[in-house]
């Protein structure tokens, strides 16, 4: 009989798992820590909107039913917020879906995939998994160089992923950077702006959505995981033309995004108060956070984000890993080649200092 390794896809041998923040009951179970706090996976610390959750309750009275296949009401909401077609979104159990059905539908065997390194490692994944080939290229001070993006693409490159704020850097391209790489990028090269955190990165940032419009082979990635508050009810969505769209439902899976998402999404995108709230308190939080590493003499990038990219000085690993004695979890980034780094996300305020407090008592 074979072993499993000589039966699996050489390419797949290759992938390294992602790996998750760590979820709290964790450390309590391992480390015996009763009180833990996360900051590591840029959740909103303020939780959902309050209609969504009355939305969650009232859907779950209908789990029995398999939910709407093609998300309508949800597109619907989207389309009108958005001023696009409903034909022009595809909703998905999170932007990874969507990112993994963007590369099975359109990336062949051997073709490249140009990104930002360090960036989000699901666009690795999803490469490795249709055998294709990753070029990466290096952040210029902590920001997706575009021009040697530009300057990676070949006649083999089918796909260019932009993360427009950047993972796990919390930067930013600005518009004007944006449309001299829009106006360079061969028309045959399909561009992802995956722009997870839209939310919180302010009025100046891109408006991608005008290439969707424009017709160019375009397609933006927004989620409810972060500024909505619904990381554990997996939903984001895409945007791009129809004709993209025709080809990428054929593979999507049916049901794919689960009943009690769908009604919390809809929710979510009438309440703006909570989003302005939830804008209000990250920008709270930064502005301490920044004050009180820079007291600390510690170096951090500043960020258009809800997590902030900090300069330890030291082995990030083994300082997440006394954070966690202390009941505090963090995102080491050591994978991302970044080894003395950690990345935090922004919480509330007594979040934020119990963090502070901790890594002084660390580094001291």
């Amino acid at each position: 009989m074979k072993k499993i390794e000589d039966l699996i896809r050489p390419n797949i041998a290759n992938i390294l798992p992602y790996p998750p923040g760590k979820p709290i009951e964790e450390v309590k179970r391992e480390l015996g820590v009763k009180d833990v706090i996360k900051m590591a996976s840029n959740e909103n610390a303020w939780g959902p909107s309050p209609k969504a959750l009355e939305a969650i309750k009232k859907a779950s009275l209908d789990v029995n039913l398999y939910p709407d296949g093609n998300s309508y009401y949800l597109k619907q909401k989207l389309s009108e917020k958005l001023a696009v077609s409903m034909d022009e979104i595809i909703v998905g159990n999170g932007t990874d879906e969507v990112i993994r059905i963007i590369t099975e539908t359109f990336l062949n065997s051997g073709e490249e995939v140009v990104v930002a390194w360090p960036g989000f490692v699901i666009y690795s994944i999803a490469t490795n998994v249709m055998a294709g080939s990753l070029k990466k290229t290096s952040l210029k001070n902590y920001t997706h160089d575009l021009d040697a993006m530009l300057n990676a693409v070949t006649d083999k490159t089918k796909l260019l992923f932009v993360a427009n704020p950047n993972n796990p850097t919390g930067t930013t391209v600005d518009k004007n950077q944006v449309q001299s790489f829009m106006e360079k990028v061969p028309e045959d090269v399909i561009v992802v702006f995956d722009e997870a955190y839209y939310e919180y990165a302010g009025k100046d940032f891109p408006q991608t959505l005008q290439y969707v419009k424009q017709g160019k082979n375009v397609i933006i990635l927004r989620t409810f995981s972060k500024i909505y508050g619904l990381a554990g009810l997996r939903v984001g969505y895409g945007i791009a033309k129809k004709e993209m769209l025709i080809e990428m439902n054929r593979i999507r899976q049916p049901f794919n995004v689960n009943r009690i998402a769908q009604a919390a999404a809809i929710a979510a995108l009438d309440d703006s108060e909570h989003v302005k709230k939830s804008l209000a308190m990250n920008e709270e939080g930064k502005k301490y956070l920044y004050k009180e590493l820079g007291a600390m003499g510690l170096e951090y990038v500043p960020t258009a984000a809800n997590f902030i990219l900090v300069d330890i000085k030291r082995s990030g690993r083994e300082i997440y890993g006394k954070l966690l004695k202390e009941g505090v979890i963090v995102r080491p980034v050591d994978n991302y080649d970044l080894p003395n780094f950690l990345r935090v996300t922004i919480c509330r305020p007594a979040e934020n200092k119990r963090f502070v407090e901790s890594l002084k008592k660390i580094l001291k």
